[in-house]
């Protein structure tokens, strides 16, 4: 297939772990496979990435102390620095939503939400608001005080919520659509020691779905839109019993058709296959089974924009490998990989 008919992926990696940067990628349509294009290291550990819609413009946190964001303006081949990195007044973000003329990250370190504004030509602004969260969990070295880990917004399009890992919470925010500043609206408190890393929505809108880093289960939840309400139903466990591996779960993506749901999870180095209807369901999914994640500490995992095949960014072992998915069981198949030292997470256009 000639490069000018395949789609576009990027990869964000950590440059001070040996990644390329961000790198961009053709992606076949047919088969999946990606074929890198080119990499640049403009800003320091761009470990998270998000698309403009129209795909003209791609921003990146700067997973450092200082924490910044950056914004690329996308053409053919390559991902171009467009105006400077912002500081997102917060220490180490390791996440990014867009919400309509605003960026928002999640500060891991600094435990907060940050407000970027988005200028006409893509550029960022300076920082309009930080938002911190509070609390502590029960880990006096990792759970000392907040860790804002994953900011997203509801498929509403009213709420913006705080995936937070140190107090074992999700923040919920409504959302000022005419200022992009997100009001505190109330908490949900999970399990204590769960450790929630990310949370995925269901495409019924109802749905959502909360994956832990610290212990692996996957918390379903029910979503209230009209009153921004999340209520969690129970856990599921993302590793099957009696594994002896410490399992420290990563990502978690559901599928189009609301079938299925995929979690990454790193030390025992597999994907978690869900069933939601059939022998599980919305309210309560139950694991079907393990796959490899063909590789070693699989930071993130991305569903193509067909829906068939997914992506594994193996952080350690430097590479992305893709998987066809049976429609029949959502069972991944692998299909192939490439060389992608220090992956973070990958992105479609």
């Amino acid at each position: 297939m000639a490069a000018k008919d395949a789609g576009r992926a990027f990869i964000g990696s950590f440059t001070s772990e040996g990644g390329r940067g961000i790198v961009t990628a053709a992606v076949d349509r047919e088969t999946g496979a990606l074929t890198v294009l080119a990499a640049t290291d403009a800003v320091a550990d761009p470990s998270f990435l998000a698309l403009a819609r129209g795909g003209a413009v791609l921003y990146a946190v700067s997973e450092t102390a200082d924490g910044a964001a950056a914004a690329f303006a996308v053409a053919g081949g390559r991902a171009e620095l467009l105006g400077v990195p912002v500081p997102v007044r917060g220490s180490a973000p390791t996440h990014l939503a867009l919400v309509g003329r605003h960026l928002l990250t999640a500060n891991y370190g600094s435990g907060s939400i940050t407000v970027l504004p988005v200028r006409p030509d893509g550029r960022l602004g300076e920082a309009v608001s930080v938002l911190p969260h509070k609390g502590a969990g029960p880990d006096p070295e990792r759970r000392r005080g907040p860790h804002a880990h994953q900011v997203v917004t509801d498929p509403s399009g009213r709420w913006v919520l705080g995936v937070d890992l140190g107090t074992d919470s999700v923040h919920v925010f409504v959302l000022d659509t005419a200022s992009g500043v997100p009001r505190p609206h109330g908490v949900t408190a999970l399990r204590p020691g769960t450790g929630p890393r990310h949370m995925a929505f269901h495409p019924d809108g109802c749905h959502a779905y909360v994956l832990c880093e610290f212990e692996p289960t996957l918390t379903a939840c029910r979503w209230d839109a009209q009153a921004g309400l999340l209520e969690p139903l129970g856990e599921t466990p993302v590793l099957p019993e009696g594994t002896e591996v410490t399992g420290h779960p990563s990502e978690v993506v559901v599928s189009q058709d609301g079938r299925f749901l995929w979690a990454a999870v790193r030390g025992s180095d597999s994907i978690a296959v869900l069933a939601l209807d059939g022998v599980g369901s919305v309210d309560e999914p139950v694991l079907v089974t393990t796959v490899d994640c063909g590789g070693h500490w699989p930071r993130d995992l991305a569903l193509d924009p067909s829906g068939r095949r997914l992506y594994a960014a193996n952080e350690r072992s430097g590479d992305v490998t893709w998987f066809a998915i049976d429609e029949r069981t959502g069972i991944p198949r692998r299909a192939g990989s490439i060389e992608a030292p220090a992956a973070s997470c990958v992105v479609f256009a």
